[in-house]
């Protein structure tokens, strides 16, 4: 039997031949307002949450709990609004105003900023926006910021959330 031998010459593209251009992040982007939606906070997904999580305070996951402990309602746990920013009309929305593989995207950094507690039957409005793009390692890797705002229905503000995705070129 014979082996197969891999030879330089055969490959159908010279060593020289330049590279195709990654696809820069276009910077006048920075600012631009991504789709603003609302979401009703439903219980149901809050106890499985709070499951899933290994949340164990009764409060997250009882109503008799939580109404104990003051609060009007189940309260959303903590990073669940990471969740419901994912029931954006088009969670992929970032990606596509930037041209973006999303097969290429990774998860870097994920920031909460909580103004006050959210809880089960109240409607979120969720306003995103890019704040940063920027290149590291000769463009090798692209990073991707954006911050959301997220408000109760009576305007008054409950989070702000920062995501940063690399981009792999």
């Amino acid at each position: 039997m014979k082996r197969a031998q891999t030879d330089r010459h055969d490959d159908p593209q010279p060593q020289d031949a330049p590279k195709p251009a990654a696809p820069r992040l276009d910077p006048r982007l920075i600012g631009s307002e991504l789709t603003p939606f609302s979401v009703l906070v439903e219980p149901g997904r809050l106890r499985s949450f709070a499951r899933a999580t290994g949340q164990t305070d009764p409060i997250y996951s009882d109503e008799v709990a939580a109404r104990r402990a003051g609060h009007p309602s189940l309260p959303v746990p903590p990073t669940f609004l990471f969740c419901l920013e994912m029931d954006s009309p088009n969670p992929m929305e970032v990606y596509e105003r930037l041209g973006i593989d999303y097969a290429k995207v990774l998860h870097g950094e994920q920031h909460f900023g909580y103004r006050r507690i959210a809880h089960a039957g109240d409607t979120l409005h969720f306003r995103p926006r890019i704040v940063d793009l920027y290149e590291k390692k000769n463009g090798a890797l692209g990073f991707v910021v954006w911050e959301t705002r997220v408000e109760a229905s009576d305007g008054a503000p409950v989070a702000d959330l920062r995501s940063v995705m690399v981009v792999r070129n």
